[in-house]
């Protein structure tokens, strides 16, 4: 999940239907037995994120590269997201740290990343690598790696794609798939964004005939972005999975959420699920509550963000968003997945989830997030989708960072089995 502006999205259009994708042997075999190992999962960021690099100038990172205070998962903690009913994990990769590696230090974290994928499978876990690049840092970022193919580090974010393929596909064929980018930035009727997909595809399958490739729309993996995607040029890529994000409405999910741009997220709270669920006028009060706290802006600026705040409340409660938004959305992959003959085990709602209430952030309520995360749960499911949650830890996440407890409600609302102590 990226914390990138999604006004820009707004307006794409929705591509004609073209003829049903062919379907490599591997994959059609897959298909006809039902055997993708990814139904129910979970990302398991920071594990591979949260990395120290050195300010500008430099264009490396300290040793090891990621924070040794992140969560990362225990063998146990695997085995237990196993028993509570999950079947795979999706495992963010920050490539910045592999790309501005030496030979030596490469290796090393190839083999680090080498091992928590089998700790993963040994947990009886499918895994899904994604290569996750890091908005916030400095040098190794989206815009400079795959903003285009003409990108100043994409030749080599294209290599890296190519050596994290070639060494997956050795690793229990079948059970790992590789997705080469997190939530593209170019517009859903980007140009730029098919070639960028297209050569990292080439660069996979050229080290790996067989491994699975997670493939997306632009417009940040949104609904929008996967429904402009003409999926028949990528045939040639077999075998292939679909991914988008869900994460609407964004007035709910993402309340409080101090990485969003615009200004209305700094203060929302309070925002129920469904929106029938509470009044407008009880979350303006609890906005200008938290606004009064914040002694970091001035009072014009906050003045200004209740204004925008209040009108984009307004509209949120005038329609009522509930369980039959969110059908809504999902219909729009069913129809664009039947237009060319995609049967929906194929396609991943790779990240849904919303902001829980805790020190750090003021979000929703927990029984309102516990109701819109088995609302979008049950909607996936309902439509044949596959899922993985963001997160397993942080301030979306179903698991404490330090007593490793899964969150009973979140349990509940995935659907899933609180495993025995």
């Amino acid at each position: 999940m990226t914390g990138w502006s999604r006004r820009r999205l707004l307006g794409a259009a929705l591509v004609a239907a073209t003829a049903p994708l062919a379907v490599g042997p591997l994959a059609s075999k897959a298909r006809a037995a039902g055997e993708w190992p990814f139904r129910r999962g979970v990302n398991a960021w920071p594990w591979f994120a949260l990395t120290r690099e050195f300010p500008a100038p430099r264009t490396d990172y300290d040793w090891p590269p990621f924070q040794s205070q992140r969560p990362v998962p225990t063998p146990a903690d695997l085995a237990r997201l196993r028993a509570s009913g999950l079947d795979f994990i999706r495992l963010p990769v920050d490539p910045g740290p592999f790309l501005a590696a030496d030979a030596g230090r490469l290796a090393e974290l190839m083999a680090m990343l080498s091992a928590a994928v089998k700790s993963a499978l040994a947990a009886g876990l499918g895994v899904i690598v994604n290569v996750q690049a890091n908005g916030a840092t400095h040098y190794w970022n989206p815009e400079r790696m795959v903003s285009s193919t003409g990108a100043p580090e994409f030749a080599r974010y294209r290599v890296f794609v190519a050596e994290l393929a070639g060494m997956l596909k050795d690793i229990e064929p079948g059970r790992v798939a590789l997705e080469p980018v997190n939530e593209p930035q170019q517009d859903c009727s980007s140009e730029a964004w098919p070639k960028v997909q297209a050569a990292l595809l080439r660069a996979a399958r050229d080290s790996a005939r067989d491994l699975p490739i997670v493939v997306t729309g632009g417009c940040g993996s949104m609904v929008r972005g996967l429904t402009a995607l003409d999926p028949a040029p990528l045939a040639v890529f077999e075998p292939i999975l679909f991914t988008f994000h869900f994460y609407e409405p964004y007035l709910f999910s993402h309340q409080g959420a101090p990485w969003m741009r615009e200004p209305v997220y700094r203060a929302l709270n309070n925002v129920p699920w469904p929106a029938s669920a509470g009044t407008l006028e009880q979350t303006l009060a609890s906005v200008r509550a938290r606004m009064a706290k914040d002694t970091e802006r001035s009072d014009e600026s906050k003045k200004a963000a209740y204004a925008e705040t209040e009108k984009v409340l307004k509209v949120y409660f005038d329609a009522q968003p509930g369980r039959g938004f969110i059908d809504g959305y999902l219909a729009q992959v069913s129809e664009w997945a039947d237009g060319h003959g995609i049967v929906p085990g194929r396609i991943i709602m790779g990240e849904f989830g919303a902001l829980r209430t805790d020190a750090r952030y003021t979000a929703a309520p927990n029984p309102d997030r516990a109701r819109y995360i088995a609302d979008v749960r049950q909607s996936a499911e309902a439509a044949g989708f596959p899922w993985a949650f963001w997160d397993l830890f942080d301030g979306m996440g179903m698991m404490d960072d330090t007593t490793r407890a899964l969150d009973p409600a979140m349990v509940e609302a995935l659907g899933l089995t609180m495993p025995r102590a």
